[in-house]
């Protein structure tokens, strides 16, 4: 690799193949095209390396490219936000342009168009899907039926990140979770986002970077702002309430921005680093 330090969870490079835009910059024998792919489980680490640690995870439908395969792991790139690592290669699927995001807490996919016919799979708030027939109370997808109320359109974002973060309220802490099984404070921060049709990195030090414009310290809190600890993130509900998923409670949970504050300082688990707010249109 060149003298200049890449992010390594951003730089699709396996480590052997590396994708062709990283020619002159990494040092690989192989470079590729990659191959475009989705995840077809409900959902699946990303993982640091084949059978490590989790980094984050995938949710059914996202778009991935893949960089290299080795045997039961794969080395891709995550399409919505260029996050790298290993996922089970048996995770894999075909490419398929998504129609629908799934939009309540949790949902299930049908055999048929009945509540009672048994679930092909349960999806998360976030997973995507394609819609080929959408009449009547469910959606007809590739392989299983879904109740149309859990569902919005892509091309129909919604309005309100605090709003989408409470439909997760006491959903069990995962550090590295994307899930209704289990999310972390930065997984909410980019469910809620996305689900908004805005543009979010995966971790709590890129949202920092990357996200709004930084408040004057003391300046009124509105809803949507974000709250940056190091390693932590928040959304807050308004002035003086903020929703996280968190280590404290184990879950996704309401807290006063003023006691958080207090509680995290005097516990030393991370330094506030300040607040910043995203322009909506």
């Amino acid at each position: 690799m060149s003298g200049v330090k890449r992010d390594r969870r951003l730089t699709p490079f396996s480590g052997r193949i590396a994708h062709r835009t990283l020619q002159g910059v990494v040092s690989s024998l192989v470079f590729t095209e990659g191959e475009a792919a989705r995840i077809i489980a409900p959902v699946t680490d990303l993982c640091a390396a084949p059978d490590g640690a989790r980094d984050r995870q995938l949710l059914f439908g996202a778009a991935v490219l893949i960089i290299e395969r080795r045997m039961a792991w794969t080395f891709v790139q995550a399409q919505a936000d260029g996050y790298c690592g290993w996922v089970a290669s048996d995770a894999l699927g075909k490419p398929l342009e998504v129609t629908h995001r799934v939009s309540a807490a949790a949902t299930h996919g049908y055999r048929t168009a009945s509540i009672k016919a048994g679930e092909v799979r349960k999806l998360s708030l976030g997973a995507t899907v394609t819609v080929f027939e959408d009449d009547g109370p469910f959606a007809v997808t590739e392989d299983a039926w879904i109740p149309r109320q859990h569902l919005r359109p892509l091309e129909a974002p919604e309005d309100d990140p605090v709003a989408v973060a409470e439909r997760l309220l006491n959903v069990p802490y995962l550090w590295g979770g994307n899930s209704h099984d289990g999310i972390d404070c930065s997984g909410l921060v980019q469910a809620a986002l996305m689900a908004c049709g805005l543009a979010c990195p995966a971790d709590s030090d890129m949202q920092w970077a990357a996200l709004g414009a930084l408040l004057p310290e003391g300046a009124p809190l509105q809803r949507g702002d974000l709250l940056f600890w190091k390693g932590h993130v928040a959304l807050a509900c308004d002035a003086t309430r903020l929703i996280h998923a968190n280590g404290h409670t184990m879950s996704v949970a309401y807290e006063g921005i003023a006691e958080a504050r207090a509680r995290i300082d005097a516990a030393s688990e991370g330094t506030w680093l300040g607040a910043r707010r995203i322009a909506r249109a």
